[in-house]
């Protein structure tokens, strides 16, 4: 591998989009599969060979839910070599899911994520799927779609007449990159006081004429949507029985200080760390200079976690 070639993958690792090998990355095996109405419903499912069924890996990519393609993903290779399969999704974006009237409008790439992650489950049968070793993935807006299915309680529901709705929602893993691991605006200022995301996820635009951002509007208005933060806020819905989570981050923290990327601070990733620790629920986290790291990329902990033993 050249130089530069060499730099590229190590961005793109600590980006979280998990360097491929040179060349084209695989072709699916199948391609834009519905998953729901809407013309952004669609995934594309890359098959591990195997007798048995495979563990999957679900990529959610980022783009502050309002761009952005599961076309981004370019390293399906290493975990089919691994004898994992690969989904990757598009869902709706935040004007979208506003033009369908949704509120607040995040419930479009969440909602949307949740009945994808069915879907495949529906699917495993015909697919060659582990239903249980299932691990979403994914960088910045994508990162917390991952986490708020890793940490939301089940969605299934057993007496639907849909059988896809009947499918469970819960993963094995999460592992993901730049993470905004909390959507409370008073928490975001606290531990990082440039804080400038989210408020779109709610449908907050701020007001240019007023020199009013969508930020400042989303924290002036926090208390009439605490209902909201606490369903779509993946801090807030941590609980005890939670699977393990892998937060990797490009920079070190510095609680309390404002930081050149507030959007993708490991800030997000230390308060997240503490919650998961209370609740007894396993987080390992990543930053350059971060103790105790066990895995240097989330494809690392990914394979590891989807392929070690069962329990006896």
């Amino acid at each position: 591998m050249t130089g530069a070639i060499a730099f590229i993958a190590s961005l793109c690792v600590l980006c979280g989009q998990l360097a491929a090998a040179p060349g084209a990355p695989p072709k699916p095996t199948l391609a834009n599969v519905p998953y729901g109405p809407h013309e952004r419903n669609v995934l594309d499912f890359s098959k591990a060979q195997s007798d048995r069924p495979t563990p999957l890996v679900f990529v959610i990519h980022g783009g502050g839910w309002l761009n952005g393609d599961k076309s981004g993903f370019n390293n399906t290779a290493q975990y089919l070599a691994a004898g994992i399969s690969v989904v990757a999704i598009n869902y709706r974006f935040i004007p979208q899911a506003e033009a369908d009237k949704l509120v607040p409008p995040v419930k479009g790439p969440l909602l949307d994520a949740a009945r994808a992650l069915q879907f495949v489950r529906s699917k495993a049968a015909e697919w060659n799927i582990d239903k249980a070793r299932v691990a979403a993935t994914g960088s910045s807006a994508g990162a917390c779609s991952s986490l708020w299915l890793a940490f939301h309680p089940d969605m299934a529901d057993p007496k639907s007449n849909d059988p896809v709705a009947r499918e469970s929602t819960r993963l094995w893993c999460a592992a993901v990159a730049k993470a905004q691991t909390s959507l409370d605006p008073a928490q975001m200022k606290e531990w990082t006081p440039n804080s400038r995301y989210g408020g779109h996820a709610f449908g907050f635009k701020g007001d240019p004429a007023k020199n009013l951002s969508a930020f400042d509007e989303f924290l002036a208005r926090r208390d009439t949507i605490l209902p909201w933060i606490a369903e779509f806020s993946p801090y807030a819905l941590v609980t005890a029985d939670d699977p393990p989570v892998y937060l990797n981050y490009t920079t070190p923290p510095a609680l309390g200080q404002d930081r050149e990327d507030p959007t993708h601070t490991s800030n997000f990733g230390v308060k997240l760390q503490e919650r998961c620790k209370n609740a007894g629920v396993e987080c390992e986290l990543v930053y350059p200079g971060a103790p105790g790291v066990k895995h240097a990329t989330i494809q690392d902990y990914l394979i590891e976690k989807l392929k070690a033993p069962s329990a006896k």
